[in-house]
């Protein structure tokens, strides 16, 4: 859970399968203390109904559009309520929701709904709003995109003790500079193979519009993985053993490692999933 500060209030944020949605709850204390209460009148409206409508048939195929059409045509009466419960039960909703918890409960919508709510309840709130949310997502692509520079470095480093194994153990004396490249790219594919499945031709033909190379492409957990098996397969050619015979556990390594990293929470922070 993230939080953002607007107008002094502090903002719930969190993440349900890659959208963002935001606590009406906490926006609501800008208008007063009862919050359910608020919240609830703005439900019970006959636009809000509408523009929950909308999105919800923008953005959710099992939205029961039959039922919505009932709750459209009740609202705007006089003596109808409609809760966030009652919403969903309804129509299968998804863009808004009610989250049980004494310190992270309340009521949380899409961040598009979220800056509908803040807008009914002051135009200037959900400026202010809005300004601090793209300013945490700034900040959230330029810490991303430093992340996976800092894991990108860290592999071209690694990259150097490779090749400096390759060379001293694999490249003889007296060879030309042909030999010598097409023993480096066979020793880079032994990796590519082990990680990826793949050599970095193969890659590109499968690949022919994008710029860069596999390693370009690869997210932080390949990162850190490649990282980890250019210092293995250094090692083990200093060992004498045989390409065939690295491979195999090279890539016996990056399937146990990527199995490893797979859900850990300090990946999950950096790719910010």
């Amino acid at each position: 859970m993230k939080k953002i500060c607007t107008k002094g209030i502090e903002i719930a944020i969190i993440q349900q399968e890659r959208d963002d949605f935001i606590s009406l709850t906490d926006i609501a204390r800008y208008k007063g203390a009862e919050t359910g209460l608020i919240i609830s009148h703005w439900l019970s409206t006959r636009f809000t109904v509408e523009f929950l409508g909308v999105w919800e048939q923008l953005h959710n195929p099992s939205f029961n559009i039959t039922e919505f059409s009932n709750i459209r045509s009740e609202s705007g009466s006089n003596g109808f309520v409609l809760s966030v419960s009652q919403w969903r039960s309804r129509t299968n909703a998804i863009g808004i929701f009610a989250k049980a918890g004494r310190y992270h409960g309340g009521t949380f919508a899409h961040k598009d709904i979220a800056f509908e709510f803040a807008s009914w309840i002051s135009a200037e709130f959900k400026l202010y709003l809005i300004k601090e949310f793209q300013r945490l997502k700034e900040a959230e692509t330029k810490r991303l995109s430093l992340d996976w520079n800092v894991k990108r470095c860290l592999a071209k480093i690694n990259y150097k003790i490779h090749t400096d194994a390759v060379k001293e153990h694999l490249i003889p004396p007296n060879v030309s500079k042909k030999e010598t490249s097409i023993t480096y790219a066979s020793e880079a594919d032994v990796l590519n193979v082990a990680l990826y499945g793949m050599t970095a031709k193969e890659w590109r033909d499968r690949h022919p519009t994008l710029k860069g190379n596999i390693r370009d492409h690869s997210d932080v957990t390949q990162l850190v993985v490649l990282a980890n098996l250019e210092g293995l397969n250094a090692e083990f050619i200093r060992q004498g053993e045989s390409q065939a015979r690295r491979l195999v556990k090279l890539n016996r390594t990056a399937i146990q490692q990527i199995k490893s990293l797979i859900g850990h929470p300090t990946i999950k922070k950096l790719t910010g999933k």
